[in-house]
This record gives structure tokens, sequence and C-alpha cells, in this order.
């Protein structure tokens, strides 16, 4: 078994943690400046249940972008060798407040639609796509 120790103090940790953004991620900009491009127009801040990055309050369209770590990704989320107990718990209840939300916004009325960083970098058109198809989707 390796044992992988941290090579940053405590300090150094918790200021590199602290850097971490919440909002206006790469990700998030790069779907945003798409969306623009196609001529939807849309709010970003908003008072809904779990923040949305991205709303639609028209159409009742709620966009997250969720970070593969942070979130869980099944592909890319890898559990950090130090202090795994925490980390597990901690993902885990980010999923299940994920899929409240969720569950939340839809018995308000609103569509929600979920990216994971990966697939606004690999597919922002597929992306792009399936927004605009949420907006056929809903009525007038």
């Amino acid at each position: 078994m390796i044992i992988v120790v941290d090579v940053l103090n405590q300090k150094q940790r918790s200021y590199c943690m602290s850097r971490i953004r919440g909002k206006n991620t790469k990700p998030e900009i790069l779907l945003r400046k798409a969306l623009w491009k196609t001529g939807l127009r849309y709010r970003l801040k908003n008072n809904l249940a779990g923040r949305p990055d991205i709303v639609f309050p028209g159409r009742r369209i709620a966009v997250f972008v969720d970070g593969c770590f942070w979130h869980g990704c099944p592909e890319h989320c890898q559990m950090p060798a130090t202090n795994k107990g925490f980390w597990k718990k901690k993902l885990l209840k980010n999923k299940a407040r994920d899929k409240e939300v969720n569950r939340t916004l839809e018995q308000e009325g609103w569509r929600v639609l979920r990216f994971w960083e990966h697939e606004i970098k690999n597919e922002l058109p597929g992306c792009v796509k399936r927004i605009l198809q949420a907006f056929k989707c809903t009525v007038d």
C-alpha cells in the first residue's frame, strides 16, 4: 500500500482550497458564451433551490454545470488518497443534495438540466442542443 502525504502544509492547502471557484468557472463561461451565440438569453442571479448556474425564467428551465470532482462524476471523480472518510461522506452528501434540488425544482414546475464539466469541454454543441430541445418541449 502506498501512502501519499500532502506536499502542502495545512495553511497552504486551506489557501489552495479557498481559491476554488463556485461561480463563473471555465465550463460555465464556455456554455454561457455558446448559448449567447445562438441567441438564447438567460439569467445568472436567482433564488431558486440549489442556485442554478443558468436560468431561463420564462421557460422555467434551470441549468447546472457540475464539476466532475465535487459532484462525483462516475467517469472522472478520483477519491483523494488522504482523509478518504471525509471525502466519501462529503461527495455522497453533494450527490444527495443534487437529487433533492432536482426534485424540489421539478415539483415547482421547473425543467432541470445538468451537465458534467467534461461534457461541456468535450461536447459543447451537444450540450447546447439539449438546452435548445428543452426550449422546444416547453409551452409558450
